[in-house]
């Protein structure tokens, strides 16, 4: 009698997300924040500290941030107070503040070497690389976070994204204010992005004593 021949058993590779935080990134509380700021400022790393800054005030996507252009900050000669950006996922503009820090970053940065010429506001520092890459850009937010002691998997760049629009939530209830500096064409997707379902459950439920 001929035993049955058994598919061969392969080795199976570990998880890509073994140990790994995954789902939605936390936004950054506003210790946070300025616990990145002052260390870019110590280390006077201009371009970072442009970078973080107009993160935060943008609440753009990372693909869209990172191929932000000179002319889309800049008028006259001066950084503007508010900017417009045509969106790669929705192809519609989206409308942000440009608060006095970020201009006063940018506005420093627009003095280093690397931007003579450039015509993108985070220039590549390759030659082939007309402006940072969004893999790159994701390294960068998560050597920040891991500088002021956070755990990088928990955090990347939609917590950048998130950031703003948490706090704005929290304060004002505004989820149609919040869909329009996110540039969500639905409500629903405001809603998923911020988990403020959840998250008025778990503040109602903190309320409550027994």
């Amino acid at each position: 009698m001929q035993k049955p021949s058994l598919p061969a058993i392969r080795a199976l590779r570990p998880a890509w997300n073994k140990g790994r935080i995954v789902g939605q990134k936390r936004p950054l509380k506003p210790k946070h924040v300025w616990a990145i700021r002052v260390r870019l400022e110590l280390a006077e790393n201009q371009r970072d500290l442009a970078l973080f800054n107009m993160a935060i005030d943008s609440k753009l996507r990372g693909c869209d941030l990172v191929k932000m252009k000179v002319v889309d900050v800049m008028a006259s000669g001066q950084i503007k107070e508010r900017a417009s950006v045509l969106q790669s996922k929705t192809q519609k503009p989206v409308r942000f503040e440009i608060s006095e820090g970020t201009r006063v970053s940018v506005a420093k940065w627009m003095q280093d070497p690397l931007m003579i010429g450039s015509e993108y506001l985070w220039p590549g520092r390759f030659h082939e690389r007309l402006h940072i890459s969004t893999r790159q850009y994701a390294r960068i937010v998560r050597d920040w976070v891991a500088s002021i002691g956070l755990d990088a998997s928990a955090y990347g760049t939609h917590s950048m994204r998130r950031t703003k629009v948490t706090q704005i939530y929290k304060k004002t209830g505004n989820l149609r204010a919040v869909q329009l500096l996110l540039g969500h064409t639905k409500m629903d997707s405001t809603v998923h992005y911020l988990g403020v379902e959840l998250e008025d459950a778990l503040a109602i439920s903190e309320a409550i004593e027994i």
